[in-house]
């Protein structure tokens, strides 16, 4: 690919209003999915985690109140994943592992870290050194699965379904629950990995947001100081 056609792609990706769109287009699917679940009674733990992601990604916009303040929408998009699985691909086994079971929870915990993380990193002037940036996601992930454990096991207790407590004995559930953690954490530190060598050096986020936004922020990430612009409608942003 040539360097105009990088250069014009670059643009294209990083344009401000098509930021936005998309973003909130995956916040409308993660709304449809939570309203779904309680509509129909179906999975209200999963239905409950499409909502949090939700609340998770507009509180920038809300805190702003701008809707253009919004996540690079890949983000949203990685974290919407878990859910797009379990509605297209239910029960489908990928080597014998059920893809939208115990897969679906990693990418599930990793998601929310990293939003997390890119909040943090886009919206306000905390700055992080690279090993601290990889740090912080894989313990942020650590610790949400910690608490989706939890909401399994409350789930299963008062909402009666079977997450974890599903007739297994004692010892195969906790193993089976530890077990859970380290994948997690597998998937926090390919999560930290992503989230410093893509959007914090390569996806030029706070490029997309509303100057008015990014100024909230007392210095520019290095990161983000490269050759290009963001552009929207054509006009340098």
């Amino acid at each position: 690919m040539s360097q105009a056609a990088q250069t014009e792609l670059a643009q294209f990706v990083r344009s401000r209003r098509l930021n936005a769109v998309l973003a909130w287009l995956f916040v409308g699917f993660l709304v449809a999915v939570a309203i779904g679940s309680v509509v129909t009674g179906g999975d209200l733990v999963w239905g409950g985690f499409a909502a949090v992601v939700a609340a998770v990604t507009v509180v920038p916009a809300v805190a702003f109140r701008e809707p253009r303040a919004m996540l690079p929408w890949e983000v949203v998009a990685l974290a919407s994943l878990p859910l797009v699985a379990r509605v297209l691909v239910r029960g489908q086994t990928i080597g014998g592992v059920t893809f939208t079971g115990r897969v679906s929870t990693y990418l599930a915990v990793a998601a929310i870290a990293l939003i997390v993380a890119v909040e943090l990193d886009v919206f306000t002037p905390v700055r992080m050194n690279h090993s601290f940036a990889v740090f912080f996601v894989v313990i942020a992930t650590m610790a949400a699965a910690g608490v989706w454990a939890v909401v399994q096991w409350l789930s299963d207790l008062y909402l009666g379904t079977r997450l974890l407590l599903n007739g297994r004995p004692e010892h195969v559930v906790e193993a089976g629950l530890m077990w859970d953690f380290v994948a997690a954490t597998v998937a926090g530190l390919a999560a930290g990995l992503l989230f410093e060598y893509y959007f914090r050096r390569r996806a030029g986020s706070r490029k997309r947001l509303p100057e008015e936004v990014a100024d909230v922020a007392e210095d520019v990430n290095p990161a983000e100081t490269d050759d290009y612009s963001a552009t929207e409608d054509g006009e340098s942003s």
